[in-house]
């Protein structure tokens, strides 16, 4: 077997519609694409997805229920085992940051339950829920926001 003489098995490859050449090929004059409309025009035989031709769309038919918010990346959770991993002392929105506990896009970070901590930490600007409160102070830390 030599690479200049592979070629695809019979009948896995079809030749190319020849249209535009004449009556008696099957395809002359409109080329298979039909009289007039959309589909008949060059580049033009594509509608967009969920166009019904020109009846109200479903997706825009039924109500909108539901909210995203656009600030919801804005704030980062860091769990309390990731918080147990700095040294013991003063921890700001910088030192998190440095550590890489939270991403770059993060404005916020919120202290969540979740392991254990037990060092004692000072914990500036970030918040935490009632029970990461309630774990730090148990471990001699304290929150100021």
């Amino acid at each position: 077997m030599k690479l200049n003489t592979l070629k695809p098995a019979d009948g896995a490859r079809q030749d190319a519609r020849r249209v535009g050449r004449g009556i008696g090929s099957g395809l002359g004059k409109t080329c298979g694409r039909g009289h007039k409309g959309s589909f008949a025009r060059s580049g033009k035989g594509k509608i967009k997805a969920g166009f019904e031709g020109g009846q109200m769309p479903l997706y825009k038919r039924l109500p909108k229920i539901g909210f995203h918010s656009k600030s919801s990346n804005d704030t980062a959770e860091v769990l309390l085992y990731q918080l147990d991993k700095l040294p013991a002392g003063d921890v700001d929105f910088a030192a998190l940051r440095a550590a890489k506990l939270v991403p770059r896009i993060a404005k916020r970070a919120k202290i969540v339950v979740r392991g254990e901590v037990t060092k004692a930490f000072a914990l500036k600007g970030i918040a935490a829920t009632a029970g990461a409160k309630a774990a730090i102070e148990a471990a001699g830390g304290s929150l100021a926001e």
